[in-house]
């Protein structure tokens, strides 16, 4: 990716945020040189990986195959000792014709929230016991209280408001649904560790090259200095 496309990414996401008055902590708001002067207080924010993640997943496609999120509160599993914290949250958005490609997470549980804009359409399948995609067996769909089963390969649609329980190993890809427009995301889990706990299917990268065209606008959070 290049970096002026990561950072209109992220002023895309600001905006969004403040149009549905979704409040950010401050490191999000820090800009690279204030990087610089930060102390070991700001440890958990490196370790735990929080802040800004802009991805085309290295396909290179981001208009067609790309994810805007921000982590706003996370553990650490490696680190259990020194971050104890069971949970993560993010904040992650979509544009029209954009997907998040499929996948599962082996250790993470997680719901997905419609949190603004248009409606989310989340394809789902389950895995079999090799990893592989089941096409055939029905689907348990827990949303919002709410208990049923799907085909293979169905599409959930959520609409402002609307949530979708994403447990182990069920495979999910997530677009807004044509014709409605960007949607803003919410994300309340299990510890995430997106180094080590992604399966895509077909395999594919998680983090993108970047080309650096400009100069940063924030730093991601694969890009943090060595805090003093």
């Amino acid at each position: 990716m290049k970096r002026s496309e990561i950072n209109k990414a992220i002023k895309r996401l600001e905006r969004l945020c403040a149009k549905y008055s979704f409040a950010l902590p401050p490191f999000c708001h820090f800009k690279p040189e204030d990087w610089q002067n930060k102390t070991k207080e700001y440890q958990e924010v490196v370790d735990c990986s929080l802040g800004w993640d802009i991805t085309d997943f290295g396909l290179g496609d981001f208009k067609r195959y790309g994810l805007s999120l921000i982590t706003i509160r996370n553990g650490n599993r490696l680190m259990a000792d020194k971050y104890p914290k069971v949970y993560a949250e993010k904040i992650m958005c979509l544009m029209e014709g954009q997907a998040c490609i499929n996948h599962f997470h082996w250790h993470k549980s997680e719901d997905i929230i419609n949190r603004g804009g248009g409606n989310l359409a989340i394809k789902v399948y389950n895995s079999l016991p090799n990893e592989e995609i089941d096409y055939e067996s029905k689907v348990k769909i827990i949303s919002d209280g709410r208990t049923y089963f799907v085909n293979a390969g169905a599409s959930v649609i959520l609409k402002p408001g609307e949530s979708i329980h994403i447990y182990q190993r069920l495979y999910h890809s997530f677009t807004p649904q044509k014709g409605t427009g960007m949607v803003l995301i919410g994300e309340v889990s299990e510890c995430n560790d997106d180094k080590n706990d992604n399966r895509f299917n077909p395999p594919t990268g998680r983090f993108p090259k970047i080309e650096e065209d400009e100069k940063p606008y924030r730093l991601l959070c694969s890009e943090y200095p060595k805090l003093k």
